[in-house]
């Protein structure tokens, strides 16, 4: 039996377009510099996404790119916003490391009061994902366990931590995605991208989670976003969208392939402003 659909709600988001996106590094299993970017088709993938947004209702900021930091794209990287609390990243890798100052000019420049530089490496949304009430929050390849317990003092929301074991899951947001932030219970996840405890913790939390098979968490369809009605994530994680269907979502495929090559797709391009 269907579950009745469900209802979208507004968004703000912040996107930069990859105007300079290039892979000329390799800071994870994704990247590889032999393999070119197709910079146009890039910048047209990238746009398609950005409209869908808009079209769907919801606001898209945009970050100003710059040239010598080609992976600014991924802006779910450069902060976290939580009750119009916002809480920059550090990076782990010297490549991505000035990507958090041009995150943090942008928000004091547009209102936003209370910033936090962070004292210890997080890498934003990509390892922490916001429930209802809590955080979900990745560790073991980029983000410092000891920043779980800096985001839970600064946001007052508890933060649970979970360790990622596979080094193509190298992020949260690679591994899970929240589908309703209007509760505790409504998420998608790959279990192989989990240590055993961290598999255990997420049954418990989450006994009714869709659970992503391999070949669908390969294709990056766990790096999605969710209005808690619209599913916007990868067209090759075919697997995904009957079940979203039938759980009363409506998936939206979207093909960022060139975005891919960086070791990244929807979420990773989409930062979510929170308001209070």
């Amino acid at each position: 039996m269907r579950t009745a659909r469900r209802s979208a709600r507004f968004r703000r988001y912040l996107m930069c377009p990859p105007t300079h996106f290039k892979v000329s590094y390799s800071i994870n299993p994704w990247m590889d510099p032999d393999k070119p970017v197709d910079l146009p088709l890039a910048l047209a993938q990238w746009e398609v996404l950005r409209d869908r947004y808009r079209a769907l209702g919801h606001t898209v900021e945009e970050l100003r790119p710059r040239p010598d930091l080609p992976d600014m794209v991924y802006t779910a990287n450069g902060a976290t916003v939580v009750d119009g609390r916002v809480l920059g990243a550090r990076f782990a890798f010297e490549e991505r490391r000035g990507e958090a100052a041009v995150h943090a000019a942008w928000f004091r420049e547009h209102g936003f009061t209370e910033v936090r530089e962070p004292e210890n490496v997080n890498e934003a949304e990509g390892d922490f994902a916001v429930t209802a009430s809590w955080l979900l929050a990745g560790r073991g390849f980029r983000s410092s366990p000891l920043s779980h317990g800096e985001a839970q003092e600064y946001f007052g929301r508890p933060v649970i931590g979970l360790d990622l074991v596979d080094p193509r899951f190298y992020h949260l947001d690679m591994a899970l995605c929240v589908l309703d932030d209007a509760t505790d219970s409504e998420v998608m996840y790959y279990p192989g991208a989990f240590s055993a405890g961290s598999r255990a913790v997420l049954a418990r939390l989450f006994p009714d989670a869709l659970i992503a098979s391999h070949a669908d968490a390969e294709a990056c369809g766990l790096n999605a976003v969710s209005d808690g009605r619209h599913v916007l994530l990868p067209q090759a994680a075919v697997g995904l969208f009957a079940p979203l269907r039938e759980r009363g979502y409506e998936p939206v495929g979207m093909d960022l392939t060139e975005l891919l090559k960086g070791g990244g797709s929807v979420k990773c391009c989409t930062q979510e402003l929170r308001a209070a």
